[in-house]
């Protein structure tokens, strides 16, 4: 049997965290490559989401994934950016299907962050989980931590029927 790769997402207009890994049968996971998408804040909405569907169309090519695991953004009243992230998650959704046919899964924050042991964990806790977890000395504190595990969290079976 293949081994399969998943990508993992962490949507937002101005920054996505993305990363990949490759099943290993004896091991946990191989992180083949993790990082994120920038967008300019000083381009309108449109023009950041075109670099979002250009970026994410060459990533989707280069490392073509069996699987694909998206953040299912939670928002409460006062987060202003919800707007624009809500069109990120959009556009994130029509490339993956577009470019690869996968049917992304869609993980709850709560969800993925308790596939690693806290629930409630912040971004500097989920960069530990995940450096203790694949045995590395160092990661970013960023959005591509976040999509590390959530590629694990959508690799090792988590569903959130969302």
């Amino acid at each position: 049997m293949s081994q399969q790769n998943w990508l993992g997402i962490d949507p937002g207009l101005a920054i996505v965290g993305w990363a990949m890994l490759q099943e290993n049968e004896q091991e946990l996971p191989l992180i083949i490559d993790y990082g994120t998408i920038e967008t300019n804040k000083q381009l309108s909405t449109s023009q950041r989401l075109v670099e979002i569907e250009t970026d994410l169309s060459e990533l989707l090519r280069e490392f073509k994934p069996q699987g694909i695991a998206i953040e299912m953004p939670f928002f409460n009243r006062t987060i202003k950016a919800a707007g624009g992230v809500m069109q990120a998650l959009g556009v994130i959704n029509l490339v993956c299907y577009r470019d690869s046919k996968i049917e992304a899964i869609f993980l709850h924050q709560a969800s993925w962050k308790c596939h690693l042991g806290d629930g409630k964990a912040n971004k500097k806790e989920v960069a530990e989980m995940v450096a203790t977890l694949f045995d590395l000395e160092t990661l970013p504190i960023d959005d591509s931590v976040d999509a590390i595990a959530i590629a694990y969290a959508g690799l090792c079976g988590l569903r959130n029927n969302i």
